[in-house]
């Protein structure tokens, strides 16, 4: 989700412009003084914000006008009391107070409250070509300087996620090798669990119809003897001499061996 950065009071920066008026029109003039008083040139602008800088006009008297507005503008105040309305024409402005026509003409451009109050105070208009802020100008000019080689060095920066700091020896853990067991041991439920997924994937097979039972033999009636018994009672009582017969030859053997 993407939020939107809002500038602080604490994070604006204010630089000095310096304009020279001679020979500009005066609207010209008056709308680029006010567009950096307002801060609109800046990608850090916000209307209710005192984001701009400040300007320094120069030249006011040599300000020109278009067509017959020299002699049709006029300039009226008023005194507050009955019949104190004054006029003046734009000359005659021009010629008495020229700093008045470029204030008026930028007071214009400004919000109308405090704020515009506070942007027109950063205004600095002079009548001729001098003017007693050139160390300011020098230093707007150094910070200006400043500011576009953190911009260079940062953009030649990799990107850092913020919240994050590098980790320190003492917290880089290495992972111990695993023993021989335990690696037996991992392998042994690797091969469990293995065999358990391939016998979950095999068909079950079904059992074939078991075929009936043979039906029992019946039992001989008693006191009958199977063949299958006779020829067991045969057999024991053929073995029974031949086993009785060895001891007497070894006793014969050893005894003849002794007489020897």
């Amino acid at each position: 989700m993407n939020t939107t950065v809002r500038i602080k009071a604490s994070q604006i920066y204010k630089d000095w412009h310096v304009i020279d008026a001679a020979g500009q029109p005066l609207g010209r003039v008056a709308t680029r003084v006010a567009t950096l008083l307002r801060g609109k040139h800046k990608p850090t602008y916000e209307p209710h914000l005192d984001d701009g800088d400040f300007v320094i006009v120069v030249n006011a008297a040599k300000v020109r006008v278009s067509g017959k507005k020299a002699q049709d503008m006029v300039y009226y105040r008023h005194s507050g009391y009955p019949g104190g309305l004054k006029a003046r024409s734009f000359a005659e402005q021009l010629q008495r107070f020229p700093e008045k026509v470029i204030e008026r003409a930028v007071w214009g451009m400004l919000p109308k409250g405090p704020l515009g109050k506070q942007m027109l105070r950063h205004l600095k208009v002079y009548a001729g070509p001098d003017h007693p802020h050139q160390a300011q100008v020098i230093a707007s000019q150094r910070a200006q300087e400043a500011r576009k080689a953190a911009l260079e060095v940062l953009a030649t920066t990799p990107y850092r996620p913020k919240g994050l700091r590098p980790l320190t020896a003492a917290e880089v853990v290495v992972p111990a090798a695993p023993s021989s067991e335990a690696a037996k041991v991992a392998a042994r439920a690797r091969a469990r669990v293995m065999k358990q997924e391939a016998e979950a994937a095999a068909p079950v097979e079904t059992a074939p119809a078991e075929e009936p039972a043979p039906p029992p033999a019946e039992a001989p009636a008693s006191g009958a003897e199977t063949p299958a018994a006779a020829a067991e009672t045969e057999t024991t009582a053929a073995a029974a001499p031949a086993a009785e017969a060895k001891p007497a030859r070894r006793r014969r053997a050893k005894a003849e061996e002794t007489e020897e």
